[in-house]
């Protein structure tokens, strides 16, 4: 048997765990009463709660299904969350009780970073050597150029722009986002950047769409500065020189969750109403048929290689 670790960043079941979800985040410290409140409310605001796990639970059932229908039997998926329950470490552990031949890691983000995919990895490692790395365990690092996914995503902005009368459609502008990241990622030559770029020009020649551009969002509360164009600012300039429409298409992101269903569905379509500007914003990929297919082909092929 082949065990197969997804791998995403986790979420709180509840509002009670929002808290420790957070605090769990920042290393063991706690968010200020400030903050909190406004997480809370964030999470209020999209029905209470994240659907992130569910989905990916989704994911994994499904490409099970799909990786075993020519060889039954040969794979089991497994969900592992690197801030919340079912943690990767104890993933792991069940990972080692099921006595796997071989395993493969597949982070559920396309673009590799060393704050990123690089601390999904060193925690499969980690929990894995305490137990005597009783199996080989490879890992995808980065799956950010994968035709099927570029595909999915073109999929979607065009069923986005869809949405607009043909003859505004050409001319409406697509934005596609991923999570920022801290700026002195460029200080390591990460490849974060470089990785968005090349998924951004395969979707757009994909799609057939121009113009096109790129924004970050989401980006953390610290000192540090980190890598811009927020999405609110692109909006802004968009709407400054004379935009109104837009369609918003995150790249960097698999699955609904809090980023999109608020940053981008409550906050920056708020935002978008108060200017007179008409955004719509391309469906995540979620546990739809193309995706899954994505996934199985990104294990098909580590598992040849």
């Amino acid at each position: 048997m082949i065990g197969i670790l997804l791998m995403a960043y986790g979420t709180p079941a509840t509002l009670d765990d929002v808290e420790a979800y957070y605090t769990h985040i920042r290393g063991g410290r706690k968010p200020s009463p400030e903050h909190l409140e406004e997480l809370l409310a964030r999470y209020k605001a999209i029905g209470g709660r994240s659907p992130l796990l569910e989905i990916t639970q989704r994911q994994a059932a499904g490409l099970e299904a799909t990786l075993n229908r020519e060889t039954p039997g040969t794979y089991r998926v497994y969900v592992g969350m690197r801030h919340a329950p079912p943690f990767i470490a104890d993933v792991v552990v069940q990972m080692v009780g099921d006595r796997p031949e071989r395993a493969i890691g597949v982070a559920l983000a396309p673009h590799y970073s060393r704050m990123s995919i690089a601390a999904y990895i060193a925690a499969a490692r980690k929990a894995l050597e305490e137990w005597g790395s009783p199996f080989p365990m490879e890992f995808v690092e980065t799956w950010h150029d994968n035709p099927l996914y570029l595909d999915a995503l073109a999929a979607r902005v065009r069923e986005a722009l869809g949405r607009f009368p043909s003859d505004e459609r050409p001319h409406v502008p697509v934005v596609f986002t991923a999570h920022s990241l801290p700026q002195k990622i460029l200080e390591w030559n990460d490849p974060y950047p470089r990785e968005l770029q090349r998924t951004c020009e395969g979707v757009a020649q994909r799609a057939g769409v121009t113009p096109w551009s790129f924004a970050y969002q989401s980006a953390g509360r610290t000192a540090d500065p980190w890598l811009g164009p927020d999405i609110t600012e692109k909006l802004r300039s968009l709407y400054e020189e004379g935009g109104r429409a837009v369609v918003f298409c995150p790249v960097g992101f698999v699955a609904d969750h809090l980023e999109v269903l608020y940053d981008i569905d409550v906050n920056l379509r708020q935002m978008a109403r108060a200017m007179g500007v008409r955004l719509e914003r391309a469906p995540s990929l979620n546990d739809s048929p193309d995706f899954v297919a994505t996934l199985a082909d990104v294990v098909r092929r580590r598992a040849a290689a």
